[in-house]
């Protein structure tokens, strides 16, 4: 008896499906104004309501649940565009310093170090000690907490003093990184 139950709710949804699927992913492209997420969007809204079949369909205005489902979906998906054009503000953000004489051996070691860090540990210590941030704008940065900053950066300038071979490894990203970090080689612009 299950499956009639599962397979009337299975036609019902498919039902549901074709009805409304065009109508939420046009709502989807107008919320976020990507054509291309507009479909993604729609799908993971009505992928969500399949999970939630039954309480959907029992629902005064089902239309309207969806509706509401996409909108949330969308609004997540713009919070994470802002949220990313925050991080890349921030990184452009820092003004580019030139060096006479850099210390071409030692932004390589540094640079070496820095890829043999996890990511989070190595953008925690760029931000914090390339680029000055503080743990806040850090945490606002990748999208973590404060706390999370505070324990990748303790974490990773270990590994760095451990690689590196120094008592302030700080010192050595900062200079590495004002001495043409961001270049290959360590080349001045």
């Amino acid at each position: 008896m299950g499956t009639v139950v599962d397979d009337a709710a299975s036609v019902e949804f498919h039902a549901f499906f074709d009805r409304h699927y065009a109508e939420l992913s046009r709502l989807a492209h107008l919320l976020t104004g990507e054509v291309d997420a507009a479909d993604d969007l729609a799908a993971d809204a009505l992928l969500a309501l399949w999970h939630r079949w039954d309480r959907v369909r029992a629902a005064d205005h089902p239309v309207a649940y969806a509706r509401g489902v996409v909108a949330n979906l969308a609004r997540t998906r713009i919070r994470g565009a802002v949220r990313e054009r925050r991080r890349i503000a921030l990184f452009w953000s820092h003004r580019e310093e030139r060096t006479e004489n850099p210390d071409v051996a030692g932004v390589v070691d540094v640079q070496e170090a820095l890829r043999r860090l996890p990511f989070r540990k190595r953008a925690c210590v760029v931000l914090r000690h390339a680029f000055d941030l503080s743990e806040k704008d850090t945490a606002l940065a990748l999208g973590v907490s404060v706390g999370t900053v505070k324990s990748q950066t303790s974490k990773g300038m270990a590994e760095l003093q451990r690689l590196l071979g120094t008592q302030r490894p700080e010192r050595k990203v900062h200079a590495a990184m004002a001495r043409g970090g961001a270049e290959s080689g360590g080349r001045n612009r």
